[in-house]
């Protein structure tokens, strides 16, 4: 239900929105030859003289001397000369205009269709893209050109004008100017040449230039413009919360295909605009297979709402009352209008007609009912149109079953001995019925029951019947056939209703399970396409990122058309008004960003237009794959917090971890130096060589916390680079013995190296440095005089195996996977007092670089610690 404050909210969100594109003012006429380029240029003019940067990017002065006089003084385009079908056409530069950018621009004739090939096929078009360029746009249209209200001129003036500007594009006025001109007056200009050459004036006097027409003319557009400012009153007392804005309610067109559908689309949007509503239209779609024409009909039909701002709907459903009086009621539908329909005698005198029933039971909803001439027409033609029906291949399924029941019949009597043979001719009824409509349903019943009667009911080959219980007995079978008709064809049309919705549903579902195991963009990528290609059989590409297309499929046209459906987020390309001679149809991507994407298809060249489930499915595959975009890049955004948090984490620790660890050897040597400096003549050669003992084991030790720091920070940051080359295991353990040995003399090792290891094709320093960790770190925990145990041997798989034995306290069990985990701290092992907490995890990571792996295991007694590095055996590339 909508409230005050949803409707303010959506009339200031309206007005932002026109803040931040260009002003359209429109000088709106009622007919050619009332002085609109005439007042538009004058209105230019004098904004010149006030200092706005005003540009003509095209005005058709038509000869008229005045008006020519006017552009006098203004800054004109040149106009983009396009050649077509052997002739040279001038056309308005919009690209041009885009580059100038400004402040005002002069665009005359806002219903003039573009030459063929042109990036928009009509100006109103290109006057949008100006407007959401920031470019205020000046320009002219005359009332009969309005969308909604070409069949009001229709009637009119006898005269089906084909060029129209869409309903939506005065939804963008800031603006409108109603250039008024007497009918008489009007007439006088006429005839004074000062409109059409002379030969053209006569004409239009006798046609369109009617006075009527004129009057008539006139009354719309005044119409027209009080409609606007009405509407913007409505807005700006919404925008600011004063009352009598109006609550909006839906507005919802029903339409069959069958000949009246573009008149009720055009209907509907004027009566949901004088009533400031949102407005859509729908079809339901039955048991029956549509034909081609309808189809078609239906598509233009939809195509038409899609450009004067509604939406469409493709509803199935067995009952047309009820899926319509349903869709209502989900849409908050408060009025209905559909057209009036052929009703047949039989069905109104038992109040079965599509609008008695809607009366009776649409007691919520304002029914429109509008009639026209082709409706009328088409009830004068119920004749006709029955014999096009028994044309069809329904009708002669109907005549088959009723011809091949009669013979299954006559065999079934002759050979089987039945007598009572109506179930025979009720199933071929129900059959029928299954398989067409409840027209050859009712023809199969007909014939069915004539043809039981003929050979079946005594008197035989007569439609004579000598006994009441006869008479009774063919009835009931009439009655028994149209009510298995009746009820097979409803059953029919909700299978196919279903048939239709699990289509959609299937692909939908499809689509979401692929998406939803897609980690990253690419996947997604790739699980769109496939899922585009096998539920609407075309060619699919997905592109993001604001990168240009690169396909080799696609054309110029094709690039433009997305570049455009990119930018504007609009469909373009081929099934569009924008760039239609592409090859591919363009959806765009909202990802909420300001790097949309860009989904584009390719039908076959024969599927010359595309079907509302079609276009429904394309579009709900769209809007899903755009939302698993923004999914993904929020979980790649999390995930980056995350590690920056953690990066965060770690430095702290790191600086709390380090900062007393740095600080003792530091203050070690700045002491023995500071003694050296001042005592050093009354100290023997012993002390002084003891002091200078202590600045070297102490700088070894600050060079090893530094060096670990540097290490760690080489593999958190991913700079570990592998230079690999051939060096041999006793080298790489006796290098990390020797190390420890200069300033741990007293440690002492039991070294075992297996036979026949030879080389092995590794990073040396790496591999020595994790080793180095590793022996210190069984070093300081060792008893006294205990031996650490290093044997290095080869396993079945050839892999590198290296134990590191050691006789200290050991590690408990549920401590030993955390102790490669950084600044954990223990009293035990590489956790010790003088430790950063940084060894082992520093060992980790460098053979984890090798594809190796380090563990930590209880000592082979029970007594001290194992640490086993495990490293695979590679060769060189």
């Amino acid at each position: 239900m909508n409230d005050p404050r949803s409707a303010q909210a959506d009339a200031l969100i309206g007005e932002l929105r026109r803040e931040g594109a260009g002003r359209l003012t429109i000088f709106l006429g009622a007919a050619p030859g009332v002085g609109k380029t005439y007042t538009m240029l004058g209105r230019a003019r004098e904004l010149r003289r006030r200092g706005v940067d005003v540009v003509v990017g095209i005005v058709e002065t038509h000869g008229r001397v005045e008006t020519a006089a006017l552009l006098e003084g203004l800054e004109q385009l040149p106009r983009r000369r396009v050649e077509y079908a052997g002739r040279v056409l001038e056309e308005f530069d919009l690209d041009a205009m885009l580059a100038r950018r400004p402040a005002l621009a002069l665009v005359d004739e806002l219903a003039h269709r573009n030459v063929p090939g042109s990036r928009h096929e009509r100006r109103w078009q290109d006057v949008l893209e100006l407007l959401d360029a920031g470019i205020d746009v000046h320009t002219t249209i005359n009332i009969q050109h309005l969308e909604s209200l070409n069949d009001v001129v229709y009637r009119i003036t006898g005269v089906r004008v084909a060029e129209t500007v869409p309903d939506v594009v005065f939804d963008r006025l800031r603006d409108i100017v109603l250039v008024d001109l007497p009918p008489r007056e009007l007439i006088e200009r006429l005839q004074q040449g000062k409109v059409y050459v002379p030969e053209q004036a006569t004409q239009a006097l006798q046609a369109f230039f009617s006075p009527s027409n004129l009057a008539a003319l006139r009354e719309l557009a005044m119409q027209t413009a009080a409609d606007r400012v009405d509407s913007d009153l409505r807005e700006a007392q919404a925008a600011r919360g004063l009352p009598g804005a109006s609550l909006r309610r839906r507005v919802l067109v029903a339409i069959d295909g069958r000949g009246q559908s573009e008149y009720l689309v055009r209907v509907g949007r004027r009566l949901a605009e004088r009533r400031d509503a949102p407005w859509s239209v729908v079809s339901v779609q039955g048991s029956g297979v549509v034909d081609a024409a309808r189809q078609m009909e239906l598509d233009r039909a939809f195509a038409l709402a899609r450009r004067l701002g509604g939406e469409t709907e493709l509803l199935h459903g067995s009952s047309i009352v009820d899926t319509l009086l349903d869709h209502a009621a989900r849409s908050g539908a408060s009025a209905i209008v559909l057209g009036r329909t052929r009703e047949r005698p039989f069905a109104r005198m038992l109040n079965r007609t599509l609008t008695q029933q809607l009366i009776q039971r649409g007691a919520h909803y304002e029914l429109t009912i509008v009639s026209t001439p082709e409706a009328r027409a088409k009830a004068r033609r119920s004749l006709r149109d029955l014999r096009g029906w028994l044309d069809r291949s329904d009708a002669a399924l109907a005549i088959f079953a009723a011809v091949a029941a009669a013979a299954i019949g006559a065999l079934a009597e002759r050979w089987a001995g039945l007598h009572d043979l109506s179930m025979v001719f009720i199933v071929a009824v129900v059959l029928v019925a299954a398989r067409t409509g409840m027209t050859a349903a009712v023809i199969a019943a007909t014939l069915c029951f004539v043809s039981y009667d003929f050979f079946f009911i005594e008197p035989r080959y007569t439609f004579y019947i000598s006994a009441r219980q006869g008479v009774a007995t063919v009835f009931l079978f009439l009655l028994a056939a149209l009510v298995a008709g009746r009820l097979a064809s409803r059953l029919r049309a909700q299978v196919l209703g279903l048939q239709a919705a699990n289509v959609h549903a299937t692909a939908l579902q499809g689509l979401s399970q692929a998406l939803a195991g897609a980690a990253d963009l690419g996947e997604v990528v790739s699980a769109g396409t496939h899922a585009l290609k096998r539920a609407l059989g075309a060619d699919a590409l997905i592109e993001f990122g604001g990168v240009p297309l690169r396909d080799a499929a696609l054309g110029d046209r094709d690039r433009a058309a997305a570049d455009w459906a990119r930018r504007r987020a609009q469909p373009a390309g081929r099934y569009t008004d924008t760039l239609a001679a592409a090859d591919w149809w363009f959806l765009p991507l909202a990802t909420g960003g300001d790097d949309a994407g860009v989904l584009g298809l390719r039908f076959e060249a024969k599927q010359a237009r595309l079907g509302a489930e079609q276009r429904r499915l394309a579009e709900a595959m769209a809007e899903d794959i755009a939302q698993a975009i923004v999914r993904v890049r929020l979980v790649g955004d999390l995930q980056d917090a995350r590690v920056s948090g953690e990066t965060e984490r770690l430095r702290s620790a790191l600086l709390s971890s380090v900062s007393h660890d740095l600080r003792s050897p530091l203050a070690s040597i700045i002491g023995a130096a500071s003694s050296l400096d001042n005592y050093a003549a009354a100290m023997d050669n012993e002390d002084r060589h003891g002091l200078l003992e202590t600045i070297r084991l102490e700088g070894e030790r600050l060079d090893r916390y530094i060096q670990n720091l540097l290490d760690m920070t080489r593999l958190g940051h991913g700079g570990l680079a592998l230079n690999r080359d051939w060096i041999g295991v006793d080298e790489l353990i006796g290098s990390a013995v020797a190390r420890l040995q200069r300033y741990q003399p007293g440690a002492r090792f039991d070294i075992t190296v297996g036979d026949g290891i030879g080389p092995i094709w590794v990073h040396p320093a790496l591999i020595e440095q994790a080793l180095f960790n590793v022996i210190e770190n069984a070093a300081k925990f060792s008893p006294a005089g205990e031996a650490i145990a290093i044997e290095a041997r080869v396993l079945d798989d050839g892999a590198l195996r290296i134990d590191v034995r050691d006789r200290g306290p050991g590690i408990p069990e549920d401590e030993r996977r955390r102790i490669f985990d950084m600044f954990y701290s223990v009293e035990r092992g590489d956790r010790g007092r003088q430790g950063t907490g940084l060894g082992l995890a520093i060992c980790r990571g460098m053979i984890g670089a090798h594809g190796g792996s380090v563990e930590a295991l209880p000592g082979a007694d029970g007594h001290g610690t194992t640490i086993r590095i495990t490293l695979p055996r590679t060769e060189p590339a």
